[in-house]
């Protein structure tokens, strides 16, 4: 068996050769450290003069977006200066096409991370709507809190928080209740079918009208929209401010005025009222049309005998067959 020469010479001059490479690299070093914290501090003030510009225009939540991703996207370049300082063989191209080999790899492996982002970037950029707004997205309701890179933060009116994907929101449709300064509601009312159409439609608009938080112009406007069974159907429209508050309230004002004004003034709001007859078959005009209450018609040509008949003349007949 052939013994292996230890030769701890060898080792020495190896250790020797990296700290030799290690001095010679210092100056490099220096340098690189530099340029990396010149780019990181050039970076922060690169995004804190965008996250200010934006600020002054009222879009703070894209300046915190826009300010971050300037300041890492400084800060990446300035580490690839530096490792090229550090070793001049590896070159700019080196690095791009390293990065865009991992750009593939980080992409498929954040795929939902990155498309949220991406979503947050153009929902930032478009602005369909703004910090404060009260929107409806996938059966969430609320007020938007907080626009982020990955979601969207609403509170509900019953106090709670929903983070919603960026990319839900984006690809969905959304409704933003307060995008406008007014809003119409409405509600269909029922009057009883001898009363006066034109004197319920007025007394309904000046009650509408009279409510606070209801808006003057356009005025509150009725519409007769269904001849019901029990009652004549009409609806009345009106505008309120366009957040909840003020619309919630100003619907549960309406309609106690409108119910107050309509009942002084003698105009009747029928409950659904419906006829029922019961056929009772023990009478003895039962099936004869002629003399039953239920007062079906009796028609042109032969009318049905009453079964009191039928039976008579069933039995006259089966006596007369014996004799």
């Amino acid at each position: 068996m052939e013994e292996v020469d230890a030769n701890p010479g060898l080792i020495f001059d190896k250790l020797d050769g990296w700290l030799d490479g290690f001095f010679r690299l210092l100056p490099n070093i220096g340098v690189a450290l530099v340029v990396a914290v010149v780019f990181w501090f050039l970076g922060m003030g690169i995004g804190a003069l965008i996250r200010k510009t934006a600020g002054r225009r009222g879009r703070d939540n894209l300046g915190n977006v826009g300010g971050s991703l300037m300041r890492w996207a400084v800060t990446i370049i300035g580490f690839m200066l530096a490792v090229t300082i550090v070793a001049p063989t590896v070159t700019p191209g080196d690095l791009i096409a390293g990065l865009g080999v991992s750009s593939v790899a980080i992409g498929f492996a954040f795929k939902d991370i990155l498309q949220n982002m991406l979503a947050g970037i153009l929902i930032l950029l478009r602005q369909p709507f703004e910090v404060g707004d009260q929107i409806v997205s996938g059966g969430h309701e609320g007020t938007v809190e907080k626009i982020e890179t990955r979601a969207t933060m609403i509170k509900t009116y019953d106090g709670r928080r929903v983070v919603i994907p960026n990319s839900d929101i984006y690809t969905d449709s959304v409704v933003v209740n307060t995008a406008f300064d007014t809003r119409r509601s409405e509600y269909d009312i029922g009057i009883g079918c001898s009363d006066d159409w034109d004197t319920a439609r007025k007394v309904m608009q000046d009650a509408c009208a009279s409510v606070e938080g209801v808006e003057a112009d356009p005025a509150p406007e009725t519409i007769p929209v269904e001849l019901g069974d029990s009652a004549n159907i009409v609806r009345l429209r009106w505008w309120t401010k366009s957040d909840r508050a003020s619309q919630i309230h100003t619907f549960g004002a309406v309609l106690q005025a409108v119910y107050k004004a309509l009942d002084e003034k003698g105009i009747d709001m029928p409950y659904p009222t419906q006829v029922h007859l019961f056929h009772d078959q023990t009478e003895e005009t039962d099936g004869d049309r002629r003399a039953q209450r239920e007062g079906w018609p009796a028609g042109e040509g032969d009318v049905p005998k009453s079964r009191a008949q039928q039976r008579d003349e069933k039995e006259e007949k089966a006596r007369q067959s014996d004799a």
